[in-house]
């Protein structure tokens, strides 16, 4: 029986294949990965937006003052609706954390040949993600886009439909986005503590893990609530005061759509250099490459190249699949 590599192996392979120093690398990392959730978050508040105006229709409720609707369609769902699904999502994201600390230990300690593997299927799928959202602005006109939305607001007007049960599957979606981005840092942070006891490492995973959560949803938090800061300033005395809430309200529905831009090409960053990283060959030609030609930013444009190329035949071939799983899958 072949005995375990030493954890002081493991942490220098985690260190050659996912970056050169936690805080280089990871801080780059939260930064793409703070886009991606924030797009993320921006959708689901978007669909659940349209749950929550069929349910204030039900209800018979009213809103009948026009700036303070505007303000409120800035994310996408009423102002009451806002935190409570950040909150849904960062205690998905804390269970998710809960789960990969452990797992990342037991993988590192047993079957550290898995990580790579494991790292490259979640960048995989960003990547996927990232370019079906490409793909569905390019392939789908503005009068499907506005027929499937009003599809959508019909079947939700159905009384049978469950509005909790809808919210909560958009939810599930963002949560799943934040499981792959956690892995991944949680992964680079365990590389720089491999040499050290068990018990030490337990307590950075878990301290990185909580500062990150924390961190990460209270900024998501006090950006979808910009609309509201901007209507409370509308609502001051100081002719200043109300300049910048007029400024603010203006200013945050362009805000949203850039950020939902700039997520979805983190996504291709993000998948990307986990995707490159993982195949060492193509980590050195981009590097080799870079050196000279722009470095650091040549390499992440690089990096983004190779997932909206990855994410095209993934995309790719779940759609052949579909197809054909459509054609042969058994009647009922």
């Amino acid at each position: 029986m072949v005995a375990p590599a030493p954890m002081g192996a493991q942490g220098r392979v985690f260190e050659l294949e996912f970056g050169d120093s936690l805080n280089g690398k990871q801080a780059n990392m939260a930064g793409s990965s703070l886009l991606v959730l924030i797009d993320d978050i921006a959708t689901v508040l978007d669909d659940v937006s349209l749950m929550t105006k069929v349910a204030a229709k039900k209800t018979a409720g009213v809103l009948g003052d026009d700036l303070a609707l505007n303000a409120q369609q800035v994310s996408g769902v009423r102002a009451e609706r806002e935190i409570p699904v950040v909150w849904a999502v960062a205690k998905g994201s804390f269970l998710n954390k809960l789960i990969l600390v452990p797992a990342a230990l037991l993988i590192s300690a047993f079957i550290p040949w898995a990580v790579t593997p494991l790292l490259m299927v979640g960048g995989a799928y960003l990547c996927f993600e990232g370019f079906e959202k490409l793909a569905h602005s390019f392939l789908h006109s503005k009068a499907e886009d506005d027929a499937e939305h009003g599809a959508r607001a019909e079947a939700l007007a159905d009384p049978n439909v469950d509005l909790v049960a809808f919210e909560k599957d958009k939810i599930k979606g963002a949560v799943r986005t934040d499981f792959i981005l956690s892995a991944e840092i949680i992964a680079i942070t365990l590389g720089t503590v491999a040499d050290a006891p068990l018990t030490q490492q337990i307590i950075v995973l878990s301290g990185i893990a909580i500062v990150m959560t924390i961190g990460v949803y209270g900024l998501v938090a006090g950006i979808v609530k910009l609309d509201d800061l901007g209507l409370w300033l509308t609502q001051k005395a100081s002719s200043v005061a109300q300049s910048v809430g007029n400024g603010i309200l203006r200013a945050a529905p362009y805000m949203m759509k850039s950020l939902s831009v700039i997520g979805t090409a983190a996504m291709f960053l993000v998948g990307g250099g986990i995707l490159v990283h993982g195949v060492e060959p193509l980590h050195h030609a981009i590097e080799a490459f870079s050196a000279g030609r722009g470095g650091a930013l040549t390499g992440a444009l690089l990096n983004g190249l190779v997932g909206v190329i990855a994410g095209a035949l993934v995309l790719a071939v779940v759609s052949v699949v579909s197809k054909v799983w459509r054609v042969f899958k058994p009647a009922n």
